[in-house]
């Protein structure tokens, strides 16, 4: 058994992205996942992103010298009332199993906010149900719910988990062809798009992020070079993009970044020129139109924002399915003063 860390024995320190990488890859081994998409992760994540290299915070163990833990804050380029605003999102806490106990990795944490308070206007992660009373205890503040919503295409494929097959399978046809029917009543008299999907980024991205209008709430900024680094060169599953034009396909209208998993269509991220009031009813439509497909089960999307803003994917069957916490530290000078401010995330703005 262990002995009980004593807390007076821990000392926070800085690292260094580059010097400390064998050191910090030793600390998540057998921590945070299978150790080639740790390493394959640290070279995207920590030596490769193009808004500088996170804020890493070690532990030092005094009495034996050792390094037993490590935490980070990666950067994040946002808007926040029209302005540009450098965040940074909280990431890969590890501690030795010898040194794992709540003291020390509360100071570890605790240096590791104060730090990025000093780079940053505000750090935020997104702490699990037993964490968050650790965040609480930090002195955060809950931003928001970041709720996943899902739209199923295909009944049968749930029914079969309540019922026989071939119930589930006949009572999925008869249910499939009314929500596809419903669908194309639905987009009579809509706006049409010209629908394609791309592998990686595309250039026309930065012209529609140019062209619409953010609004003053809390966004990540969504142009060309963020989406290269955050999916096109992220060791994590294959990313394709949902382009949707107009002009035939000169104007980018809208896009969204997707994953399939488990036969369940992901919207990581999207961005359309009407995004910042809420995505209008007809590019959710083309989402639809395309998960179809592509023959998936269901879409799933995580947003965090204001109730008004999700009226365009609930009108099209979106319903909550879960949620988690956003919680943020804000500098002293910038922070939002009020419950009730505006603001847009998607699960992109984690670290995977």
């Amino acid at each position: 058994m262990q002995p009980t860390p004593v807390i007076d024995q821990y000392v926070p320190q800085a690292g260094d992205v580059h010097g400390d990488r064998d050191t910090v890859l030793s600390i998540w081994r057998g921590n945070l996942g299978q150790e080639a998409h740790m390493c394959a992760k640290y070279e995207w994540f920590y030596l490769r992103c193009p808004f500088g290299t996170p804020v890493l915070q070690l532990l030092r163990h005094a009495p034996s010298n050792e390094i037993a833990g490590a935490c980070a804050a990666g950067r994040r380029h946002m808007l926040w009332r029209g302005q540009a605003l450098e965040a940074g999102v909280m990431v890969d806490l590890a501690v030795r199993a010898e040194h794992r106990s709540l003291g020390p990795a509360l100071m570890m944490q605790k240096a590791l906010i104060q730090c990025g308070l000093q780079k940053f206007g505000f750090v935020y992660g997104f702490p699990n149900p037993r964490a968050t009373a650790i965040f609480r205890r930090l002195g955060s503040r809950k931003l928001v719910d970041i709720v996943r919503h899902a739209c199923v295409l295909r009944p049968e494929t749930y029914l079969k988990r309540r019922m026989p097959a071939p119930l589930a399978t006949a009572l999925g046809v008869v249910l499939g062809l009314g929500l596809r029917l419903r669908e194309r009543i639905r987009r009579i008299g809509t706006q049409r798009f010209d629908v394609s999907w791309s592998n990686r980024a595309d250039a026309r991205m930065d012209g529609l992020w140019s062209r619409s209008a953010p609004g003053t709430g809390l966004l990540a900024i969504r142009d060309a070079r963020h989406l290269r680094w955050r999916f096109d060169e992220a060791p994590t599953n294959t990313t394709r993009y949902l382009l949707l034009s107009t002009d035939a396909g000169k104007t980018l209208f809208g896009w969204f970044a997707t994953q399939v998993v488990d036969n369940v269509l992901h919207v990581r991220d999207f961005w359309t020129v009407d995004a910042a009031n809420g995505v209008s009813t007809a590019c959710v439509d083309a989402l639809i139109c395309a998960a179809r497909r592509l023959r998936v089960s269901a879409i799933s999307v995580e947003i965090a924002c204001r109730d008004d803003k999700l009226s365009g994917w609930r009108r099209r069957g979106f319903v909550e399915r879960s949620r988690r916490p956003i919680h943020a530290f804000w500098h002293a000078d910038i922070g939002p003063g009020d419950d009730s401010f505006d603001l847009l995330l998607t699960s992109a703005d984690e670290d995977e």
